[in-house]
């Protein structure tokens, strides 16, 4: 990619901005951008680049898009357990991804980074007392008190500092042995007695071990092949705060194109979309892979234009659109949608969003979202590119290593009740690591009736 027509980075500061928290010092909130542009940065241009390489063999159906992670990150639950839990789970629900559909799975965790917010409304009203909303740890605090809501700049500084230590840890896991599919049966510890699906993880790691001990015999081991020790892993996260993007965004020295260097992959969610927006603004000019959230209100013409606006040299691996519609929806929205995408011939990785559009608030009072209602939207999605002939690419969900209740159902049956026993999320309600492996064998299977349907039709 070459840097787009007539951008710079602070381009955006003249378009229409939404979502963005109200600095009551300007002043601090210009030196704390400042200080950041000095600071290092946090992933490569190299590292961008190669994941929009690995994008583009998902958007020819060659591979497929795991992207999962926390809600929002939060200062007070930074804990190195934490992040290697959610860690070993995205590489479990990989595993057996890759088992079933025989397709590399490119993983990207919503993690390093994830910690700005949209809001339905600016302020929050709480018997009678109205405060600035809760929009992230790198903007407010989430206690519902004047002096937590007053967004503060120097909370960037500490966003990037925790992001900077999650990612050195998630390196070091996927490089430095952690990752090696010899450690397959180890990942699942924690589970044994507490998943129903814990059997179904072992008979997949038995198998796994079976071809590595006879690959071994032939003289393929992790000494000899070192993509058996380690895995690739890349870093997301919604660009919403956009001074501290801009902070973060530095020239490659190879090819002078601009890279976002807080993440390898940026998205754009449903609330800044729209045309004109500055957030489209910003992110048209970086050199990342970009994702695009699609929810029921966007129109075909509409999503042709952002196309062309976020990709206009038509770049595979480029763009990444996530559909996000509710599981009552998504076979009635979708289709639309992909015929317009492949009647224009535009080269995108479609991914599934089963989260956002399936959120509830309980009786409890908790908010929720239903497995049932993930898991029918997960079908409807596959169904949908099943009947249109397109590919169903990836997989975004918000969901955590911990042990939380936050979704109900499963089979480990959350119920609405059961939401107060361990309800730890600082905004959205996740999948917790049984959930999580449960949609795995789903989508597993999905992948395994696609593969064998695409042999039947070229026979």
């Amino acid at each position: 990619m070459t840097t787009a027509h007539n951008w710079t980075p602070a381009g955006w500061r003249s378009h229409t901005a939404r979502q963005l928290p109200s600095y009551p010092d300007l002043s601090a909130i210009a030196a704390a951008e400042a200080e950041l542009q000095s600071y290092p940065p946090l992933v490569f241009a190299g590292e961008a680049r190669d994941l929009t390489a690995a994008l583009a063999e998902v958007a020819e159906g060659k591979a497929f898009l795991l992207q999962g992670g926390d809600c929002a990150e939060s200062f007070a639950e930074f804990h190195p357990n934490n992040i290697r839990d959610t860690f070993r789970v995205i590489l479990q629900m990989a595993v057996v991804l890759t088992f079933a559909s025989k397709l590399p799975v490119v993983k990207v965790g919503r993690m390093a980074g994830q910690f700005a917010k949209p809001r339905s409304g600016d302020f929050e009203v709480i018997d009678g007392v109205s405060l600035p909303s809760y929009r992230g740890d790198n903007v407010n605090g989430i206690e519902f008190t004047a002096e937590a809501r007053q967004p503060d700049p120097q909370r960037m500084m500490r966003g990037y500092m925790q992001s900077a230590a999650t990612l050195n840890l998630l390196r070091a896991f996927s490089t430095g042995g952690y990752a090696n599919l010899h450690q397959v049966h180890k990942w699942n510890l924690d589970f044994t007695g507490r998943s129903l699906w814990s059997s179904q993880y072992q008979e997949v790691a038995d198998r796994i071990g079976e071809a590595l001990d006879f690959m071994a015999a032939c003289g393929i081991s992790p000494e000899t092949v070192p993509q058996l020790k380690g895995t690739s892993f890349f870093t997301s996260h919604e660009a919403l705060l956009l001074g501290y993007e801009q902070a973060m965004t530095r020239q490659d020295s190879l090819t002078g194109d601009w890279f976002d260097t807080s993440a390898h992959m940026l998205w754009i969610g449903d609330r800044t979309r729209f045309e004109g927006s500055a957030h489209l603004e910003f992110l048209r000019g970086v050199g990342n892979p970009i994702g695009l959230k699609c929810g029921p209100s966007l129109d075909p013409d509409e999503l042709l234009r952002l196309i062309d606006i976020l990709n206009p040299g038509n770049t595979p691996g480029r763009l990444t659109l996530i559909s996000r519609f509710g599981h009552d929806k998504v076979e009635a929205a979708l289709p639309r949608l992909i015929r317009a995408v492949r009647r224009e011939g535009r080269h995108v990785v479609w991914s599934c969003d089963p989260m956002h559009g399936n959120t509830i608030k309980g009786a409890s009072g908790y908010k929720t979202r239903p497995f049932d209602r993930i898991l029918s939207e997960v079908r409807g999605f596959f169904a949908v590119h099943r009947a249109e002939g397109s590919h169903p690419g990836g997989i975004h969900i918000e969901m955590t290593g911990q042990n939380v209740t936050e979704c109900t159902g499963g089979a480990i049956a959350i119920t609405d009740e059961g939401l107060a026993d361990r309800y730890h999320t600082h905004c959205d309600p996740r999948l917790n690591a049984s959930q999580s492996l449960e949609l795995a064998f789903l989508l597993a299977e999905a992948l395994k009736d696609a593969r064998i349907g695409t042999a039947a039709v070229a026979a």
